[in-house]
């Protein structure tokens, strides 16, 4: 649990789990309340971390089962099932997200 995040926040109440990656923050949600991420307050911080994401250039994504959405200030990606020969491209104008793609990883390129 972080420090900054009060009891509203703890899995058991939320229905969400936070983690971070190399890329950024990952919101998992219980398969049994795929919608928990987009209930008050739980979605404004999570498009707070996105508008701080787009500046510092780390991603928000929630993750419901196999489904994952990219979080931006205003908008969400949902790209569906990712594999593990698969990677998110976020294409930018200046810092701002305007549009992902889902890409085949080059077997060269996993190494």
């Amino acid at each position: 649990m972080n420090d900054s995040l009060d009891e509203r926040w703890m899995p058991s109440k939320a229905k969400l789990v936070l983690t971070t990656s190399e890329d950024g923050i990952e919101v998992r949600c219980d398969p049994s309340f795929p919608d928990a991420w987009r209930r008050a307050p739980y979605q404004a911080q999570i498009r707070k971390w996105a508008a701080s994401g787009e500046e510092d250039d780390v991603t928000v994504i929630v993750i419901v089962g196999q489904r994952v959405i990219l979080i931006t200030p205003t908008r969400d990606f949902d790209l569906g099932e990712i594999g593990p020969d698969e990677r998110i491209v976020r294409d930018l104008d200046g810092t701002r997200v305007v549009d992902v793609r889902v890409v085949k990883i080059n077997p060269k390129q996993q190494s």
